[in-house]
């Protein structure tokens, strides 16, 4: 935080500027917003985060170790690990889990702040603080829950650029520490979730245009080091993986399966009208009205604005000092991230089949919102000055018109995310009940769907074990084959169904008459079935 010195009664106290006192306040009610949130369990639960649960409880317990998420071979388990501590002495707790995630969205926000600052003004980086501050559910859902990725490679990117704009003005004074402490951040990020790639390529270049010649010495030995040192889960669990079982294979065979590409223009419309609005906030979960999908238009626009501003800043300072040019090199690294990263989405035909349960991949846009909101914020604030003509007034009354609509949308949709809060506890209600129905029940192992099992294993602390059964009562996706092998070795299994689904009706015909005797309960939208029989179909 930067702030000024005031003297008092002969002694120097240093106080928060306006700027930064504002951000502050800002970045406190956001922080108390969230905290709340997290002790109510908002957003609700499921059963990828109760994976990472299960795995921070398995970590706390010296059971596991795993470098990845189960099932998967190219999610790093990093915040599994943060919450670890937190398990071992709360046990399964979703608060717990999502605590550590709290402070990243913090330590991001301050960063943040830091960051604009530098690169834009003080008063924009309040802005920024502002509009973080703020979170509608899609928002808050990549920020609390822990599904990993997303809230720590955020801070560590934005850590990244702090570190290298420090370095080129001379405020970080033991260079070859900050290096490795620079590789280090690099390597943990990749390990964390690949989708942060095009950010660190960008900022990468940026460490390098500050080091230049230092990298050949000492400085870039311990960059390494330290990406050795980040990365070295990924690197050893690739090394030892079987062929095919790595995690660039993996990843090529999941862009695969995708399925044929949907035509460009079904791309690109759901990457910028669905999937941007989604990701800054300006919509419900749902989905996006029309009205809602104007900045999804104009977020290129601005993109290519503060692109052209950074390079001529660039060449004014082309005979000024390093330290003069960092901040437009930095400007240029937050947009070229955006741009990769918008464009890579769109290539994928996710974008036009699936926008609304894909716009989680553009989160990390939140680090490009700075050089966004700053063509904006020249044109507003230029106008303001005696020298504009009438058509530079316009211009900047357009521009702080687009600034508190936007603001003003984020915080609309934020409202009716925290209006409907009710609803998504009495949800959360519903599968605690479950668990608790199956424990008075005496039931161990059951069957189940993907987005019940895990999430009631943990709500059950391990107590209900669950393997997962698609809708055609086949065996589904397991994450973690104990649970499937010690659900197989049952011999009188329950089955936990969702209330005249697929699954039920397909059940109830393999039981045939005895199927209503062997009905156990109902309870929180799902019937439970405990048979004199396994029913096993794919035996």
């Amino acid at each position: 935080m930067v702030v000024s010195s005031v003297q008092q009664r002969g002694r120097w106290l240093r106080a928060p500027d306006r700027p930064a006192l504002a951000a502050l306040l800002l970045g406190l009610a956001g922080f108390g917003y969230r905290l709340v949130l997290t002790l109510l369990t908002l957003p609700t639960s499921n059963s990828d985060e109760a994976t990472f649960g299960l795995a921070a409880l398995h970590i706390a317990a010296g059971r596991e170790h795993p470098v990845f998420l189960y099932g998967q071979r190219y999610m790093g388990t990093l915040e599994a690990y943060l919450a670890a501590p937190l398990a071992a002495v709360a046990g399964p707790s979703w608060p717990a889990l999502r605590l550590p995630l709290l402070a990243l969205w913090a330590l991001f926000t301050w960063l943040m702040y830091r960051l604009t600052r530098r690169i834009c003004s003080p008063w924009c980086a309040v802005l920024v603080v502002g509009l973080l501050a703020l979170g509608p559910e899609r928002v808050v859902r990549d920020q609390l829950t822990v599904v990993g990725g997303r809230p720590e490679v955020k801070a560590a990117v934005a850590l990244l650029l702090v570190i290298a704009l420090g370095l080129a003005d001379g405020r970080i004074r033991a260079r070859r520490l900050a290096a490795g402490a620079a590789g280090l951040l690099v390597g943990v990020a990749i390990w964390s979730d690949w989708l942060i790639v095009p950010y660190l390529a960008a900022a990468g270049l940026l460490l390098a245009w500050v080091l230049r010649r230092e990298l050949a010495g000492w400085a870039g030995a311990l960059l390494v080091a330290g990406f050795a040192v980040g990365a070295s889960p990924l690197i050893a669990d690739n090394l030892r993986a079987p062929p095919g079982q790595d995690s660039l294979s993996v990843l090529r065979r999941i862009n695969a399966a995708a399925g044929p590409a949907p035509p460009p223009a079904d791309r690109l419309r759901g990457a910028l009208l669905e999937g941007v609005p989604l990701a800054t906030g300006l919509c419900p979960m749902d989905g996006c009205a029309r009205w809602q999908q104007w900045f999804g238009l104009l977020y290129p626009v601005l993109l290519v604005a503060a692109g052209v501003l950074a390079l001529v800043a660039y060449r004014r300072a082309a005979r000024a000092p390093r330290a003069d040019r960092a901040g437009p090199a930095a400007q240029l690294a937050l947009v070229a991230g955006a741009a990769v990263t918008l464009a890579a989405y769109a290539r994928s035909p996710l974008a036009a089949t699936d926008p609304l349960g894909n716009a989680r991949y553009l989160s990390v846009l939140q680090l490009s919102l700075p050089v966004v909101l700053w063509p904006l914020w020249l044109a507003a604030t230029s106008a303001r000055r005696r020298a504009a003509g009438a058509a530079g007034r316009l211009a900047g009354a357009s521009a702080a018109a687009v600034l508190v609509a936007l603001t003003a949308t984020v915080l609309l949709v934020t409202g009716a995310f925290v209006a409907g809060a009710g609803s998504l506890r009495a949800e959360e209600g519903r599968a605690r009940e479950l668990a608790d129905a199956l424990r008075r029940a005496g039931l161990r192992e059951v069957y189940a769907d993907y987005w019940t099992c895990n999430r009631l294993v943990f709500h059950s602390a391990e107590e209900v074990v669950c393997g997962v059964l698609d809708a055609s009562l086949m065996p589904g996706q397991n994450r973690y084959p104990p649970y499937w092998r010690q659900v197989g070795r049952a011999d009188r299994p329950g089955y936990v169904l969702a209330a005249d689904g697929r699954a039920e009706r397909r059940l109830r015909g393999l039981l045939g008459a005895r199927a209503d005797s062997a009905l156990l309960t109902e309870v929180g939208g799902y019937r439970v079935y405990h048979p004199e029989t396994a029913v096993r179909p794919w035996r």
